[in-house]
């Protein structure tokens, strides 16, 4: 098959990378940088430069923020090859789907919705990798009516580049969730890394600073737009944390020890029972 990746930063680089280690593939690349194109192309990730009309590629695989996958899918609605697979790999999927949805309803293409749970907290061509998405859940958000053998024929593919689970839902479930799981975790660290004491940490920290301040280490123009483009969502989850953090400074400050030892043992048993995944 012929995959383009439109966007050769760091997980749309990982993906062409991935493609060219573990299938055999043709891969087209695009990206608005000619020095990155020409990087790729030098390191092997892409066979070569998309031509913007992909009237050869099977799958295009988006890698753009959200504002700038639904500018590339208004351009080129008409440039999609009939029968072909076009997936978009944001971290938000109601603002890109709804715009799709519009759109492909007159195509011959069909869209799905994508978002791979895997990512590192540097961003770039540079780091991206081949490896990046091995085990790692990819989440599909098909239109109710996307025909099951697409369906199949996308989690396939995702499988045939690394990742262990695919998992289906809807794009509203998606954006609910992820709020909690992703978006919730770099608001977190951001807002700890800022606090005073954060300055003193040298000689003083260990892993548990180091935990939970990585994700801080972020690109703030795509989390900015990504946040805003779920705000609903996340505003809730952000209440929710804050009301934990106030009881848990209430007990604190009110010398509670018995009240404290028991919601410490329930945030354990809660862990222990979630797991790791």
């Amino acid at each position: 098959m012929h995959i383009a990746v439109i966007g050769l930063g760091l997980i749309g680089g990982s993906f062409a990378k991935a493609i060219k280690a573990k299938t055999f593939h043709t891969v087209c690349g695009m990206d608005r940088s000619a020095a990155v194109l020409n990087q790729a192309l030098a390191y092997g990730a892409i066979d070569e430069a998309a031509d913007g009309g992909f009237s050869r590629c099977d799958i295009v695989l988006l890698a753009l923020y959200p504002g700038d996958t639904a500018a590339f899918l208004e351009r080129h609605i008409a440039d999609f090859k009939p029968g072909s697979l076009v997936v978009d790999l944001c971290g938000v999927k109601r603002f890109v789907c709804g715009r799709a949805k519009e759109l492909f309803a007159g195509s011959e293409a069909v869209f799905i919705g994508g978002h791979p749970m895997a990512g590192k907290e540097s961003s770039g061509f540079v780091n991206s990798t081949d490896r990046l998405f091995d085990g790692a859940s990819m989440i599909l958000t098909p239109f109710a009516g996307t025909p099951d053998e697409v369906v199949e024929q996308a989690g396939g593919f995702f499988r045939s580049v690394g990742f262990g689970r695919i998992t289906i839902t809807t794009a509203e479930h998606h954006d609910e969730v992820v709020a909690f799981t992703s978006q919730l975790a770099h608001i977190l660290s951001s807002a700890y890394i800022q606090c005073p004491a954060a300055g003193q940490h040298t000689g003083f920290s260990a892993g548990s600073f180091q935990d939970l301040t990585r994700v801080a280490k972020l690109n703030e123009n795509m989390w900015t737009e990504l946040f805003l483009h779920n705000k609903d969502f996340l505003a809730a989850q952000l209440d929710d944390l804050i009301r934990m953090l106030v009881r848990y400074r209430d007990v604190i400050a009110g010398g509670e020890q018995d009240a404290l030892c028991n919601m410490l043992r329930d945030g354990r048993i809660l862990k222990e029972r979630l797991g790791s995944n």
